[in-house]
């Protein structure tokens, strides 16, 4: 379990595992489920940040082969105006402008 959970967190993921351990899954889907569960709670309650709001992309590809999300992330480094009413396209030209 991750350092930044809290000790209700553990125990929820406890809870968890064990309810899907008793519907016969097995224990490395139990698991998964349980951290799952976990951590949508926390980003809930704004504890751990969203994974849409994470991350410009590998920056070994090209601008067009990143994400929306990534390149909405990149134009918000370099303090592009109007970024959140831009399409895929208009973030690439406005980065390339940019950089």
């Amino acid at each position: 379990m991750p350092k930044a959970w809290s000790r209700k967190d553990e125990r929820q993921y406890e809870e968890v595992k064990q309810s899907e351990l008793d519907r016969n899954r097995s224990k490395n889907r139990a698991e998964s489920i349980a951290a799952a569960t976990v951590n949508k709670q926390r980003r809930k309650e704004g504890r751990t940040p969203n994974e849409r709001s994470q991350g410009t992309g590998n920056p070994n590809l090209r601008l067009e082969d990143r994400t929306r999300d990534e390149l909405y992330n990149r134009a918000r480094e370099l303090h592009v105006r109007g970024r959140s009413r831009m399409n895929k396209g208009e973030l690439v030209d406005a980065i390339r402008s940019r950089s």
